[in-house]
């Protein structure tokens, strides 16, 4: 095991829930799971509690991302992506998904269903510097790679 990994310090609002954690050893993501069984009404957003609060490391932060399986639930993250700030780490700042069902039919999500996936990233802050003129030429708008 490396020393060199990043402490991710976790609460767990259930501990009878299983663990978040990589599920092979090649995973991208740590998979988290639903605290309570959900309802998603059919075509409506609905918030799923993730059961963890998380306190990152400075200058990190949480990206939440789908599991590759939540579209066969008809369910799809309400925002494209979740961001999880370094601030955001008080002791009752559970993580929650905001999902989106874009069925006919209302979606149940079972306690304990792994439904997110958590990727830690480091973040480097940036200086904005806002301009008129670039130096480079325009490329042709967006989607134009390629064509003619």
């Amino acid at each position: 095991m490396s020393e060199n990994k990043i402490k991710l310090v976790m609460k767990l609002f259930d501990k009878s829930l299983p663990k978040p954690e990589y599920k092979t050893k090649g995973a991208a993501a740590i998979d988290l799971y639903a605290r309570v069984e959900t309802k998603v009404p059919k075509k409506a957003i609905g918030y799923i509690p993730l059961n963890i609060a998380l306190q990152l490391p400075e200058n990190h932060w949480a990206l939440l991302s789908a599991r590759s399986s939540l579209h066969k639930r008809g369910l799809m993250l309400a925002n494209g992506i979740g961001v999880g700030d370094y601030d955001y780490r008080g002791p009752n700042d559970e993580y929650l998904a905001a999902v989106y069902n874009f069925t006919d039919e209302d979606v149940i999500i079972e306690k304990a269903e792994r439904v997110i996936q958590l990727i830690v990233m480091h973040r480097e802050p940036v200086r904005v510097i806002i301009t008129d003129n670039f130096e480079d030429p325009d490329r042709g708008g967006f989607g134009s790679t390629g064509k003619k």
